[in-house]
């Protein structure tokens, strides 16, 4: 039973959102998933709530933290290589990716989430549909809307919210504008620029 559910308590709203379309390509701040169900809170508003805790983490991990350490000159560094490295912490893409694979293996979670972005360093963090990359365009061509709609997977459909994964700290855009996987026509970053999708995945 996903953590929405078990939160409204309630499972007939859920059962109405089913019938809506299995991949809305819709980019406005808005779904037909906002409508509350009785007693409850929608799939919107459980997404918007994780992200805005997750986002808050990062940015603190980032700002307070990688950047910290680079000012202060700290013989601890945040290295993408740190588990091969002496006195070096993972970086704030790493750390966040982390954490969506604890949750994904938890059972109890009832949601997942991950980073995107249509110039990924690491494959990981490439599109995986259709949907997907189409949310990435959105974003990235309207960056101050997040991407709602929903999305069929194996035979289940899912309340799918991507928002703008932005260059919170100066770590962020330098790390990726000097890595040395970079290929050609890759943006150059600077501070608040979109650089991909955070994407928070919710069964109905």
């Amino acid at each position: 039973m996903s953590i929405f559910r078990r939160l409204t308590g309630v499972v007939a709203p859920c059962c109405l959102l089913v019938g809506l379309t299995a991949i809305c390509l819709s980019g406005c701040s808005k779904s037909e998933a906002s409508s509350t169900p009785t007693g409850g809170i929608t799939p919107q508003q459980f997404a918007d709530g994780v992200h805005a805790v997750m986002m808050a983490d990062r940015t603190v991990y980032a700002t307070h933290v990688v950047t910290n350490l680079k000012k202060q000159d700290s013989p601890v560094t945040a290295d993408e290589y740190w588990k091969d490295s002496e006195n070096a912490i993972p970086l704030p893409a790493q750390m966040f990716r982390m954490g969506a694979e604890l949750v994904a293996e938890n059972p109890e979670a009832g949601f997942s989430y991950s980073l995107r972005s249509q110039w990924p360093l690491n494959e990981q963090h490439q599109p995986k549909s259709d949907f997907e990359q189409k949310a990435l365009e959105f974003i990235s061509e309207h960056p101050g809307d997040n991407f709602y709609g929903e999305e069929e997977l194996g035979g289940k459909k899912y309340f799918v919210a991507v928002y703008p994964d932005r260059a919170v700290a100066e770590a962020c855009w330098s790390c990726h504008n000097e890595h040395p996987n970079r290929g050609d026509g890759y943006p150059e970053f600077g501070q608040d620029d979109v650089m991909g999708g955070v994407l928070v995945r919710v069964p109905l």
